[in-house]
């Protein structure tokens, strides 16, 4: 998070700094008080009164009567965002489905929306085209204007104008997306890898909020990686970090649809859990989440059928801790159901395996704190970046 503004600043850039500091504070954390803002920011009260006001005048912000009451005197007002004062548009496509999101300031979802995928049987404009429809009817229920957008989609995404390259289980390639989406919105549209956007969203409201330093495994019918170091996203060239489902772990394993044999994808993706599980390859996201609840509630059978898939999820992990020496592991979609049995022996073999992990006190391994929307929460991050920027 920013600290107060150095020493030196001209007066109107000392006021923007300290601005977008407390809305972003208030923005990711919470409603508090202007003496809490004060001790976390390091300004002093008179400039978070001042800088209050202005956010207040301005609409962004408001100050209320706590809820509940503690000690006698008057008690302190707590300052809040005002979620209609900016609202984005979140998007996450997966391969079976569109998830779609109003999110006001602070994080408040306002409304959303949600329909059926057939990959291979819609082309991506259609998919545009209902995107759009769909962002409209949202908006005209809100009744609030929609100021920007972020969109989720699971693939290899060009950062700088979000070109979709390669969506293989979409069936999608070189598809301008976020120019498509751009136009017919009529905002300023993101479009990112589903993985960095989880990685985002756990990071900022999740399990990892405190870590500066973690990895979000994104597991489904594709596998891939988002990463946090140093609190920051790491993108690597033109955005394509992330694509961890393609490390051979298995030589002659099973063919890959990237054309090699043995990617961690075809040991641990959605197929591959399909088949431990003793379900056809072509099972859906429910059927695999029923049975792995059903397993959950019987330990004694959860080591025998998935033993096999723990073995190959845990020697992807730690290549993946020795490669980017993280302190948290957060595993989503459906790595993130997998019984307590499974993710305590994943740990545990991550922790004794992994040369990186002993030496960083251990990587925890954990599910995500978000469940099914952590790509959309993180579309909404997204959009929300340079809008809070814009707000200094």
């Amino acid at each position: 998070m920013s600290g107060p503004a150095t020493e030196g600043a001209r007066p109107d850039d000392a006021r923007r700094h300290n601005r977008g500091a407390v809305l972003r504070r208030l923005h990711r954390e919470g409603p508090c008080t202007r003496a809490v803002l004060a001790a976390e920011l390091g300004l002093n009260r008179s400039t978070i009164k001042a800088v209050v006001g202005e956010l207040a005048e301005s609409g962004l912000v408001g100050e209320r009567l706590p809820t509940q009451r503690s000690g006698a005197g008057r008690p302190s007002l707590l300052v809040l965002p005002a979620p209609r004062a900016a609202v984005v548009l979140a998007v996450d496509i997966r391969v079976d489905r569109v998830a779609m999101a109003l999110v006001g300031l602070g994080g408040e979802i306002l409304g959303r929306c949600s329909w059926q995928l057939h990959p291979g049987s819609e082309r991506p404009r259609e998919v545009v085209t209902r995107v759009i429809e769909s962002a409209r009817m949202l908006a005209a229920e809100l009744g609030s204007p929609v100021v920007a957008a972020g969109v989720s989609v699971p693939g290899v995404v060009r950062w700088e104008d979000g070109l979709v390259r390669e969506a293989p289980h979409l069936e999608w390639t070189d598809v301008p997306l976020g120019e498509l989406l751009t136009a017919g919105l009529r905002m300023p549209v993101a479009v990112t890898n589903d993985a960095e956007l989880g990685a985002l969203a756990e990071h900022t409201r999740g399990a990892g909020k405190d870590v500066d330093d973690l990895v979000f495994v994104a597991g489904d019918i594709g596998v891939g990686a988002g990463v946090i170091s140093g609190g920051s996203v790491l993108r690597g060239a033109d955005g394509y970090l992330g694509e961890l489902g393609h490390m051979v772990v298995r030589p002659n394993g099973e063919r890959c649809h990237c054309g090699r044999r043995g990617c961690w994808e075809t040991e641990v993706g959605a197929e591959a859990l399909a088949r431990a599980l003793g379900l056809t390859g072509r099972a859906g996201r429910g059927e695999l989440l029923a049975e792995l609840r059903e397993l959950s509630a019987d330990p004694s059978v959860t080591s025998s059928r998935l033993d096999e898939f723990t073995g190959w999820l845990e020697l992807g992990l730690i290549n993946l801790v020795n490669l980017l020496a993280p302190r948290m592991v957060v595993l989503g979609d459906l790595l993130g159901s997998v019984p307590d049995s499974v993710l305590a022996s994943v740990e545990r073999e991550v922790r004794a395996g992994s040369v990186v992990s002993r030496a960083v006190a251990h990587t925890s391994v954990v599910r995500s704190a978000l469940g099914p929307d952590a790509q959309l929460i993180g579309a909404a991050e997204l959009a929300f970046g340079p809008v809070l920027a814009a707000a200094e």
